[in-house]
């Protein structure tokens, strides 16, 4: 009696391992499937990341040559003879931080003298409405 409880016991015990067994190997499967997934998705993001990658860096030099272009006309713009301090500080307002402190060191050496201003400035002119009131026949 004793040996067969024995046998009971090993039987019930195998039993009871190969169900563990069978659940491990469907979790082993569910796991390799989602890690395949996985790599699939990592994959495509690598992808991702490398064109995003190419985007942005043709994006960058582009930048530098549009910066180079806008920094030769700027330049230009303020060797003109007839800038002035308002126009250096407008275009030193557009250039922003990158070309601020270059266009207005170029203020400073290329603006025209401001007692050289036409006699006709802006604050010189009058309007006067005589003309206005003609009489209409």
């Amino acid at each position: 009696i004793q040996i067969a409880r024995c046998f009971e016991a090993t039987r019930q015990r195998c039993c009871r391992l190969e169900r563990d067994r069978q659940r491990a190997r469907e979790q082993l499967a569910r796991v390799e499937a989602e890690r395949a997934a996985l790599e699939v998705k990592l994959k495509h993001a690598r992808n991702q990341v490398e064109v995003e990658m190419k985007k942005r860096h043709r994006a960058e030099a582009e930048l530098e040559k549009q910066e180079r272009k806008l920094q030769l006309v700027f330049e230009s713009l303020m060797q003109e003879p007839w800038g002035s301090r308002e126009q250096c500080s407008v275009l030193s307002a557009l250039a922003g931080r990158r070309f601020g402190a270059a266009l207005v060191s170029l203020c400073r050496s290329s603006a025209v003298d401001e007692s050289c201003q036409s006699l006709l400035s802006h604050s010189d002119i009058s309007y006067d409405r005589t003309e206005d009131d003609v009489v209409r026949c």
